[in-house]
């Protein structure tokens, strides 16, 4: 998708959180993925798009690549090994990754939908998706909607994707939602100072109004249901009793013993 400049959107993006408020996205969404990556485990770990910002520093699994959308070199300026790759057609085969992460990618996608089927598709059962975004409900998403104002972040707010429409996709396909985050509860302001001045409003914001921080991250978990060996129904029913016919038996006689007369 391309943004304002005629560039690919997600250059617009990696641009952006070089700036003040961007930082202060960045800063925090490092946080909330590094803790929910810390713990997870496999063999292949792949993060789509963004490349210079490493959000698989804190997570232990030993081949980690990430991917870019440029063929001039942004390659160069990845903190782990990086290929190029389309996120809507991802080059690895289906059920090979155990962790993804997909930092701001389903908005900067011009189909977001086939980008969470192709996610699902090199997952392994029971591996995890991470996914990072703009709320499109919060007091940054109302000031993009204003024409008067400029918008705060390079994704306008039609494209972002919230929460509950994300939770919609998740049921489409074999993922369940496992936790998430909201937080940057700070106004529209594009300043480190005014950022410092309203840095209270993220404990704030956490314990009054969660669904309206900035960002939002959540992890989700690929479901396979396991196959089960179904046996004959009649193995499953309980065990019909059985009557046994009785038997006729004749009263014998009483003081008299066969063959008397």
């Amino acid at each position: 998708m391309l943004g304002s400049s005629d560039q690919p959107l997600i250059f617009e993006l990696a641009e952006w959180l070089e700036t003040p408020v961007g930082q202060y996205v960045r800063n925090w969404e490092q946080r909330k993925i590094g803790a929910m990556v810390a713990n997870a485990f496999g063999y292949h770990a792949v993060q789509v798009g963004l490349p210079q910002w490493n959000l698989l520093e804190s997570n232990r699994i030993s081949h980690k690549v990430s991917t870019h959308q440029s063929l001039d070199g942004v390659s160069s300026l990845s903190a782990t090994p990086s290929l190029y790759a389309e996120p809507e057609y991802l080059p690895f085969e289906s059920q090979s990754i155990d962790l993804l992460i997909l930092p701001h990618v389903l908005e900067c996608s011009n189909n977001p939908h086939l980008v969470l089927r192709e996610a699902e598709r090199v997952l392994v059962p029971e591996g995890r998706l991470v996914i990072s975004g703009f709320n499109p409900w919060s007091l940054w998403g109302a000031h993009g909607r204003l024409p008067a104002l400029d918008p705060v972040t390079p994704v306008p707010a039609p494209l972002q994707v919230s929460l509950p429409r994300l939770k919609d996709w998740f049921k489409l396909l074999a993922l369940e939602m496992d936790r998430g985050h909201f937080g940057c509860y700070a106004p529209p302001c594009f300043s480190q100072r005014w950022l410092d001045r309203w840095s209270f409003m993220e404990s704030a914001g956490d314990r009054w109004w969660p669904v309206c921080g900035a960002a939002y991250v959540v992890a989700a978990v690929k479901r396979v249901a396991a196959v089960r060996l179904v046996g004959p129904a009649w193995k499953e029913k309980g065990k019909r009793k059985v009557r046994r016919a009785a038997v006729a038996t004749s009263p014998r006689r009483s003081g008299h013993n066969v063959g008397e007369h």
